[in-house]
């Protein structure tokens, strides 16, 4: 925690997203959270990024202006003692809102080792999806039904993929953790929130012989084929059910090497526990009030919430047992932070 006494750094950064245009996207990012999202089809909002040329910006306090990837850099006192080879590997991970239009690719992402070999040093891609709205009926692709390598290679080939894919039922508040090697899709009519390293490093393995400006989209088979894991874990448990959990309290949902990731269903009041490092907080319904309790900052330091608002709570926030974050109203919270 910085003691320095700096208010600035009791505040939450709220962060303004970047969006990515996508052949599968919609315009229900603008619909559902009121985003100035551009012309076209918009599938992804990188609502909290400091991958280049994608970063989000901060839009509050001293901060404002200021990249992700900036404020990581030069402003240390706002992630915590974080150790130094962690803090050079750059910002860790990053946060979307999906909104699929249409089917995904079917698609897999590699782990460390591999992207660090062969993606120039690139980190892989450990994702989590918590399902913020889907069709009645509705499946996602989830895992295969191969159980040999030359199988898998095999059955690509013929292209046989309704024998090969998974598909798995879920439901609006289900929550999915994604191991590399998983092979996946998202399907037409979801909106997710995803939780993810901070990458781009993906490998499609088909995409329904769809034109992009008249060509197919590239496919990556001979990476997929090397990369994805044989046979797959049983889907069903990839998926959590997290509809039944308390209001108030704040449920751990998954905890992996890259990033913990946690629900807050607020009918009322709850109150963020204490921490050490900072954390990111996603509203992803409903709105209220964040309010501040900490010495550095003004006495009852609040700030409005409204549904699809991300923020940096920085390290500063809730660094003591005497201080915290407490939300108020009615809103779902996803937070997630760093694992040391």
């Amino acid at each position: 925690m910085n003691r320095s006494g700096n208010s600035e750094a009791a505040e939450p950064i709220f962060l303004r997203p970047y969006f990515q245009q996508n052949i599968w996207g919609g315009r229900r990012l603008a619909e559902e959270f009121g985003f100035a999202i551009p012309e076209g089809h918009v599938g992804e909002c990188w609502a909290v990024s400091a991958y280049p040329g994608r970063e989000s910006v901060a839009v509050n306090g001293a901060a404002a202006g200021r990249t992700l990837a900036e404020l990581w850099r030069d402003v240390p006192e706002f992630f915590g003692p974080l150790p130094e080879e962690y803090r050079a590997a750059g910002y860790p991970f990053l946060t979307k809102i999906i909104d699929a239009r249409e089917d995904l690719s079917i698609q897999v992402h590699p782990d460390d080792a591999y992207a660090a070999e062969h993606e120039n040093g690139a980190r892989g891609k450990t994702e989590c999806w918590y399902i913020l709205d889907c069709p009645e009926d509705c499946t996602l692709v989830l895992g295969h039904t191969a159980k040999s390598r030359e199988e898998f290679a095999g059955m690509i080939a013929e292209k046989r993929w309704d024998s090969l894919l998974r598909r798995v039922p879920v439901r609006r508040g289900d929550f999915i953790q994604l191991e590399p090697g998983t092979i996946h899709a998202i399907t037409a009519g979801v909106m997710l929130l995803e939780t993810q390293q901070s990458s781009d490093v993906t490998y499609r393995v088909y995409d329904y012989d769809r034109l992009q400006d008249g060509r197919p989209r590239e496919l990556h088979i001979r990476q997929s084929i090397e990369v994805s894991g044989v046979p797959a874990r049983e889907p069903e448990k990839l998926v959590r059910h997290t509809d039944a959990l308390p209001a108030g309290r704040l449920t751990e949902l998954v905890r992996c090497r890259f990033y913990y990731v946690s629900r807050l269903p607020v009918s009322d009041s709850a109150e963020l526990p204490a921490d050490r490092w900072f954390r990111i907080c996603t509203v992803t319904d409903g709105g209220g009030s964040l309010i501040i309790k900490n010495s550095s900052a003004p006495q009852g330091s609040r700030f409005p919430l409204k549904k699809g608002d991300s923020f940096l709570l920085p390290a500063s926030v809730g660094g003591a047992p005497e201080e915290g974050a407490v939300f108020e109203g009615r809103m779902d919270v996803i937070v997630a932070g760093p694992v040391i």
